[in-house]
C-alpha cells in the first residue's frame, strides 16, 4: 500500500554469517564484511491504481491493475567465527586456559573434558597494538568429522582460520597419539585444514621433570621435524616466543598474499 515508500525489511546477522537457499542448497553469500549486504527475496511488483488510467476522456477511471506476489524464499544460516589463530586439540589439552592466559577472554575451565561446549574468541594484542583474534576449538575427539562428540559442529569455524594452534597436553599418556589423532580428524574433514600452517605446542611442561620433558621434545621433532613449543598457560613459560612466531606466520601469509593480488 505504500509502493516505493515502502521500506526493506532487513535482517542483521553477525560477519561470518553464510546463506544458503534451503530448498536447493545453494549458498546465496558469504556475509565476513561489516555492512555487507545481499537481497535475497525481492518485493513484489506493484499494480497499477486508477490514476494510470486518467486521461481527458476518462477523468473518472473505475480500473485498476492488481500488483504481483513479492519472492518467497526458504533460507538456512550458517554461522562460521573469523578468527585468524584456531587454537585446536583434544579435550583437556588446556585450550581455555591459554585463551584465557593471551587475551580478556574467561571461558569456563576446569579439570575433566568437555568443559568447553561453545568456541571462545579471544583478540590478542601485538606489540605494534594491534589485535589478532584467537578461537579456541573445543570439542575434538577421535572420529568428530564423523559427528562424534561436539567436534563435527565446530569443525566448520577451523575453515575461517588462517593459522592452527595445535595444543598437546604433555602429561598425557601418549602425547604423540594425541597429535595424530588430531591430524587425521583434520584430514578426515577435508576442506585443506591439514594443509594449513601450524604451529605446535606442548602445554603443561611446568607439570614434568625436565629429563622427561627433552625426551618428549626430540620424540615430537624427529617425527614432525619442525621446531615444537614447550609452554605452561598457567605459569606463562614459553607464551612470548610462542607469539613471536604467531606473528611471523602471519605477517608472511600477509605479505604473500598481497603479492598475489598485485600479480593478478
Amino acid at each position: 500500500m505504500t509502493g516505493a515508500a515502502g521500506a526493506d525489511l532487513v535482517l542483521e546477522v553477525p560477519c561470518g554469517t553464510l546463506v544458503y537457499d534451503a530448498e536447493t542448497g545453494e549458498l546465496l553469500d558469504d556475509l565476513v564484511a561489516p555492512e555487507q549486504t545481499l537481497c535475497v527475496a525481492q518485493g513484489g511488483k506493484g499494480g497499477l491504481g486508477n490514476r494510470h488510467f486518467l486521461s481527458n476522456r476518462n477523468r473518472a477511471p473505475e480500473q485498476a491493475l492488481p500488483g504481483l506476489p513479492g519472492q518467497e524464499r526458504r533460507l538456512r544460516l550458517e554461522l562460521k567465527l573469523l578468527a585468524e589463530v584456531g587454537i585446536i586439540g583434544l579435550p583437556n589439552a588446556g585450550k581455555s586456559t591459554l585463551i584465557a592466559a593471551l587475551s580478556a577472554a574467561r571461558p569456563k575451565i576446569a579439570d575433566y573434558p568437555f568443559t568447553t561446549l561453545i568456541p571462545n574468541l579471544g583478540v590478542v594484542r601485538r606489540p605494534t597494538g594491534d589485535g589478532t583474534v584467537f578461537a579456541d576449538i573445543p570439542g575434538l575427539i577421535e572420529g568428530a568429522h564423523r559427528g562424534l562428540g561436539l567436534g563435527h559442529e565446530f569443525l566448520r569455524h577451523i575453515e575461517r582460520t588462517r593459522l592452527l594452534l595445535h595444543l598437546i597436553d604433555a602429561t598425557a599418556d601418549r602425547p604423540l597419539d594425541n597429535y595424530h589423532t588430531i591430524q587425521q580428524e583434520l584430514e578426515a574433514y577435508g576442506h585443506h585444514l591439514a594443509d594449513r600452517p601450524q604451529i605446535v605446542a606442548l602445554n603443561k611442561i611446568d607439570a614434568l621433570p625436565p629429563d622427561t620433558l627433552a625426551n618428549l621434545l626430540e620424540q615430537f621433532e624427529a617425527q614432525l621435524q619442525t621446531p615444537i613449543h614447550a609452554i605452561s598457560a598457567v605459569s606463562g613459560m614459553g607464551l612470548q616466543p610462542l607469539l613471536q612466531q604467531v606473528w611471523v606466520i602471519l605477517d608472511d601469509d600477509q605479505d604473500a598474499a598481497a603479492k598475489n593480488s598485485n600479480t593478478l
